[in-house]
């Protein structure tokens, strides 16, 4: 397997555990009392401020992966993973990277760091696409 299709199978399964984190946290609400089983809004807004950042942070990592997931199977179809094997792993710790950051705190400085970690999937993206244009 290609160092490619293994970032794409991280992505994927980071997604899983965001998600898992998510439930526990909305389970955890419900047996603590503070929410009944079938009453969370989507956005999160109803839960307390980790509930409201681990919902934001599963649901910035499902609107992200699309993208990368796109470029990364192309470039598997394509057999160009040349194009992303170098930098891919580099792309899923900024992923993950991002994830923690916005769980932990929503600090200024926080915010910082996690727009960075943001900036370099979207450059490697860039790069990643302009590359496959040009190698297709």
């Amino acid at each position: 397997m290609s160092v490619t299709a293994q970032a794409l199978c991280g992505l994927v399964l980071w997604s899983v555990v965001l998600t898992f984190m998510l439930v526990f946290t909305r389970v955890g609400a419900v047996m603590r009392g503070e929410k009944q089983l079938n009453a969370f809004q989507a956005d999160g807004k109803d839960l307390n401020a980790f509930g409201q950042r681990m919902t934001r942070a599963h649901a910035n990592s499902l609107e992200n992966l699309a993208g990368a997931a796109a470029l990364l199977l192309l470039a598997i179809a394509t057999g160009q993973t040349a194009v992303t094997d170098g930098l891919a792993f580099a792309y899923l710790g900024a992923r993950i990277a991002q994830s923690v950051v916005h769980i932990a705190s929503t600090a200024p400085p926080a915010v910082m760091l996690r727009a960075t970690f943001f900036s370099v999937q979207m450059i490697l993206l860039l790069v990643w696409g302009v590359k496959l244009l040009g190698a297709a």
